[in-house]
């Protein structure tokens, strides 16, 4: 059984929590569309600061014609990023009674 200090009710995420959560999310993203081997660099910035969520991804990958366009990856991991952090805070919200 687990039970939560604040007698059952949800609380919300931390900054921190969020911004693991947005990294998480991106980079999973990234590697989804392509091999680890064949990224040349990545980098992934997050900051969450009173609520508000700044994404940067930068991917240096090869965009030969078999393979997925790294700017459209970048924006596509961008996306992930946010809606993970919504569906974080999503899940944390307090429920309705009955």
């Amino acid at each position: 059984m687990i039970a939560e200090a604040d007698g059952g009710r949800s609380t919300e995420p931390t900054d921190e929590e969020a911004a693991e959560t947005a990294a998480e999310a991106a980079e999973g993203f990234v590697l989804s569309q392509y091999k680890q081997s064949r990224i040349i660099d990545m980098d992934v910035t997050v900051r969450f600061t009173d609520g508000t969520l700044d994404v940067d991804v930068y991917l240096n990958a090869p965009s030969e014609p078999d393979d997925p366009n790294p700017e459209e990856v970048a924006e596509g991991a961008v996306r992930v990023a946010t809606e993970a952090v919504d569906e974080l805070f999503a899940a944390n919200e307090p429920k309705s009674g009955n």
